[in-house]
């Protein structure tokens, strides 16, 4: 049965205020996003959400922490299920396409908050999630080199920024398209393009 958000306990109407704001920055700048507009795509007046959030600002920290949270858990998981460096790569690329897909307004407000001047918490959430993004990546190209996956004189940071820059490549493409399916066409292959460049030749 279907709880209204106001007899949410308080743990889950945060979550919930986090899921609204993700769902609004797919249909608009997230830059534009209200506590207003929040509290009208929850059924609240904004006194209730301000019970939970100090001020806009703990809200997007709030944002940025679950977008790193869940989309960083999932690309954990399919890392773990494959037998190799490179599979555990393409499977950790598909899964942030799929993550994409289903929250396509988690990638507005990632790039919203590093576009910001100045230092906000959520900024640095958002700093906090591409390091550790990065340091996965890492892990998983050396480990690709030692076993003879991956072409030993790869530069590895070079590839794991070329692996990111190559998701939000796409992730911009589709939302300049206006079709977030899109990504999921094109991601295998292009992750053939870029498997085929750090692959190595033994």
């Amino acid at each position: 049965m279907h709880i209204p958000v106001k007899h949410l306990p308080a743990e889950q109407r945060r979550a919930a205020t986090v899921e609204a704001v993700v769902e609004l920055a797919a249909e608009q700048n997230p830059s534009d996003i209200t506590t207003a507009a929040i509290a009208k795509r929850m059924g609240l007046t904004q006194g209730a959400i301000f019970r939970h959030f100090p001020n806009k600002e703990a809200i997007l920290l709030a944002v940025m922490e679950w977008v790193t949270e869940q989309l960083l858990s999932r690309l954990e998981k399919a890392v773990l299920a494959e037998p190799s460096p490179v599979a555990a790569l393409k499977a950790m690329f598909m899964a942030h396409v799929e993550f994409v897909v289903a929250h396509p307004g988690a990638p507005r407000m990632l790039f919203g908050e590093l576009q910001h001047a100045e230092q906000t918490p959520a900024k640095r959430m958002a700093q906090t999630f591409i390091r550790r993004y990065g340091e996965r990546l890492h892990r998983l190209i050396e480990a690709g080199k030692a076993c003879g996956e991956i072409e030993t004189g790869l530069d590895t940071e070079a590839a794991a920024t070329l692996f990111i820059g190559t998701i939000q490549g796409l992730v911009m493409q589709s939302l300049l398209a206006g079709d977030v399916g899109r990504i999921r066409r094109d991601a295998p292959r292009v992750f053939t393009i870029y498997q085929r460049g750090i692959r190595s030749t033994l």
